[in-house]
C-alpha cells in the first residue's frame, strides 16, 4: 500500500525565486561580517558607513523584491477570493509597506 504524503496546497510568492532570496541574504549575511571586522580594525568612521549603506541598499532590495512578489501573488490571489480575506490581505501590505517607510 502506498502513502499518500500531503504536499502543502499554498506556495509563497517568491518560491520562484527562492535561491536567489537565500543567495542575495548569505551576501548580505558577508557584508554585515565585513562590517564588524571593519569595526575591530578601528577602520575610518566613514569608510565604515558607505559599507553599512551598502548593506542598507543591498536589504532594501531584498525587501522590495519580497514586497513585489507578495503584490503579484498573495495580493491577488486574495482580491480573486474577494470578501474578507481580501481586505485582511490589503491591510496586512499596507501596514507592512508602512514599517518598511518608517523612519
Amino acid at each position: 500500500m502506498t502513502k499518500s504524503i500531503k504536499v502543502n496546497e499554498y506556495q509563497h510568492g517568491y518560491v520562484d525565486q527562492k535561491a536567489d532570496i537565500v543567495k542575495r541574504l548569505r551576501r548580505i549575511e558577508g557584508q554585515v561580517r565585513g562590517l564588524q571586522r571593519l569595526v575591530d580594525e578601528d577602520t575610518y568612521c566613514i569608510d565604515i558607513l558607505t559599507q553599512v549603506a551598502s548593506t542598507t541598499k543591498a536589504l532594501e532590495s531584498v525587501a522590495f523584491a519580497l514586497l513585489d512578489d507578495h503584490m503579484h501573488h498573495c495580493l491577488v490571489e486574495a482580491a480573486k477570493k474577494g470578501g474578507k480575506e481580501s481586505d485582511a490581505k490589503i491591510d496586512e501590505a499596507s501596514k507592512a509597506i508602512k514599517r518598511f517607510f518608517r523612519t
